[in-house]
């Protein structure tokens, strides 16, 4: 008797045939077998006061209901120069949206709506742009040419992003090699999304034209972790200048992964740089696994030519199915429809990412072409089965199917929203006998992503006929650069040398406060590797625990320590103050420290409390231990002498009298 399909083993099965390894797990050799291959697209916002094309201020967000007006809109495809379709156009026209524009007054004008044409560039942004351009050792342009790209999912109502390059062919060094760029582009920022449901989607236009720079790498990452270090890079190298914006995003990054035979993907904004090599693996092994599904059809069918799915609409009331989503759907009036795929029996099943498997590329598209909300779908390969035995029977009395060969899927959607249903399924499962899609895909916190939209080709850019080319000089070009500030490179040399620890790295360059660690030990008399450490490890401990106040500026540590040293007080005491002082940044230092209930003392009468404390500890009957007992007196004078006396000085006059 053959045994019965179970899909929870067959998605085990196949996850090891891929070879699948979690990442902490990997090694190179994982990398090296399956081909990886990554590269960067890395968005910084530049610190301006307007907008790149027009006189709007820049950096001027609203909550999503603080809006004047609204306009709604649809996205056509139109014919590139060369005269064929863009990919993602086609795409995004079929998806039939209804594109909503919230707009406030205060952030926008005719030229975001496309009513009006460009201003001249904003010269602020190119400026810093081309500094940055700079810093990433890059060829610059001897004219600047601004171009279209189109951007059909109405990210931009005018359907094109004005964008220009400024350098191309640098490079950023990382712990064990060189990252080579392509280019380095400036350009404006899109619309913030407000929601995407169904046919409907809602964007804000605060957001939509500030200067952006655009740092594209080449594929030269092998491994998850160099796609990380280069992105931080990057982010170290951009914020250096203190010209661009910081704070959730300002910056983002896509990230393009590929793996041998596998085709370019790129993961869409993600937000943080940690998620980069979880994404990253998941990406490169989702590749691995959909080339294992492309070699197991292409064993089974001759070409995929001679593959082709059958589909019939169902009456609801035919099914004993009792699956809720199925139910709600009857009730909104929605059509019913089963859908065969001959010879995908296992297919759907198959592993492609943690969790996921090939039926959730399906349902991905069904979500994002055919607008239908998840859930969307239920199938032959779920773990927990929907369709039962006797559903199949019925299912089988209407279409002929091989249940030991095919696979069925069940969707219900909007009499409107059906054809392209359809059309979404099997061209999905069309792209399964070629391999891999390129697509972009929006990324998640756990490391798996999902569809988005087609990638689109280079049929999307065309020259900007509204905009004159701009010249630059050498003598321009060399004006800028002698306004460059220190390489990141020499600023990771600085921190080694001073010995501050390697863990504080990370968070120092992001916030660029290497130049205040130089401040407070030049001006100062402290040492590099303690002022290092407190801000790298005693700031950010306060930054994950305390409420910022808005007029926090990281020069209040300069003018903290100033004020510590003038006053003859020990540098420990700048750990009690400072979380009040990133609360309350306009309060004064000495109402700090009444708040810290600091009191002022001398060395001798701390230290003359030690023989009395000694003598209390033994009265106590307490552990006979030199070092539990140095503990509880330092435990008991702490206080007293933190800010008045070096601590461990009073540890170490504590044991020296004990003994």
């Amino acid at each position: 008797m053959k045994k019965a399909f179970d899909p929870i083993q067959n998605y085990q099965e196949t996850m090891k045939k891929a070879g699948y390894v979690p990442r902490k797990e990997a090694s190179q050799e994982d990398y090296d077998r399956i081909g990886f291959m990554s590269g960067l697209e890395v968005h910084q916002q530049l610190l301006t006061k307007r907008k790149l094309f027009c006189h709007c201020p820049a950096g001027v967000l609203h909550s999503d209901d603080n809006y004047n007006a609204e306009i709604i809109r649809h996205m056509r495809p139109t014919l590139s120069e060369l005269g064929e379709y863009d990919g993602t156009a086609l795409m995004e026209f079929k998806t039939r949206k209804n594109i909503t524009y919230r707009i406030n007054n205060e952030s926008a004008c005719t030229y975001e709506i496309d009513d009006t044409p460009p201003f001249i560039i904003n010269k602020e942004a190119l400026e810093i742009a081309l500094e940055i351009s700079m810093l990433s050792k890059l060829n610059i342009v001897g004219e600047v040419h601004i171009t279209r790209k189109q951007y059909l999912d109405g990210s931009i109502p005018a359907g094109f992003q004005r964008t220009a390059i400024l350098g191309v062919e640098g490079v950023v060094p990382i712990s064990n090699k060189d990252i080579r760029l392509i280019q380095l582009s400036i350009e404006e920022d899109s619309c913030r999304e407000i929601s995407d449901i169904g046919h409907e989607r809602v964007y804000k236009t605060d957001r939509l034209g500030m200067p952006l720079i655009e740092t594209v790498t080449y594929p030269d990452c092998k491994n998850p972790e160099e796609v990380k270090e280069t992105c931080d890079y990057i982010r170290f190298l951009n914020r250096s200048t203190d010209k661009v914006r910081t704070g959730m995003g300002a910056a983002r990054q896509d990230v393009n992964v590929s793996c041998k035979g596998g085709s370019r993907v790129e993961i869409k904004g993600v937000a943080h740089t940690k998620w980069i090599p979880e994404l990253t693996h998941n990406e490169a092994f989702r590749q691995w696994s959909l080339l294992l599904i492309r070699e197991e059809l292409n064993e089974r069918f001759k070409s995929k030519d001679e593959w082709k799915m059958d589909y019939t609409r169902l009456e609801y009331d035919a099914f004993s199915i009792t699956h809720q989503p199925i139910k709600l759907a009857k009730a909104n009036g929605e059509h019913l429809y089963v859908v065969k795929l001959p010879g995908f029996k296992g297919i759907l099943s198959h592993f492609t990412q943690p969790e996921k498997c090939f039926a959730d590329e399906i349902t991905d598209r069904l979500k994002v072409i055919a607008c239908i909300e998840k859930p969307n779908m239920v199938h032959t390969e779920l773990a927990e089965p929907v369709i039962t035995g006797a559903d199949l029977e019925i299912i089988s009395s209407i279409m002929i199917t091989d249940q030991e060969n095919d696979a069925l899927v069940i969707f219900w959607a909007p009499e409107d929203d059906v054809k392209t249903a359809l059309e979404t399924i099997e061209e999905r499962c069309q792209m399964a006998f070629d391999g891999v899609p390129e697509e972009t895909r929006k990324s998640f916190e756990n490391g798996t992503t999902i569809f988005e939209r087609v990638l689109p080709g280079a049929d999307r850019m065309y020259p900007d006929t509204d905009s004159a080319p701009i010249p630059l000089s050498n003598e321009y070009i060399d004006t800028l650069g002698k306004q460059l500030p220190v390489d990141v490179s020499e600023r990771f040399k600085q921190l080694r040398d001073w010995k501050v620890p390697t863990d504080t790295y990370h968070y120092i360059l992001s916030k660029n406060l290497v130049p205040v660690i130089e401040e407070i030990t030049e001006s100062l008399d402290y040492s590099p590797k303690f002022i290092g450490t407190f801000i790298g490890q005693t700031m950010k401990y306060v930054e994950g625990h305390y409420s910022q106040a808005a007029d926090f500026n990281y020069n209040l540590l300069i003018s903290m320590f100033r004020f510590i040293q003038e006053e003859h007080l020990e540098k420990e005491i700048a750990k009690w103050m400072l979380p009040h002082l990133y609360e309350h940044p306009n309060m004064d230092f000495p109402s700090i420290l009444e708040t810290i209930k600091f009191k002022r003392s001398t060395e001798d009468n701390i230290m003359k409390n030690v023989p009395l404390l000694i003598e209390k500890y033994e009265k106590e009957g307490r552990k006979q231990c030199k070092t539990a007992e140095k503990d509880w007196i330092s435990g008991q004078l702490r206080k007293q002498a933190i800010g008045n006396m070096n601590l461990k000085t009073l540890a170490n006059n504590i044991e020296a009298l004990i003994k």
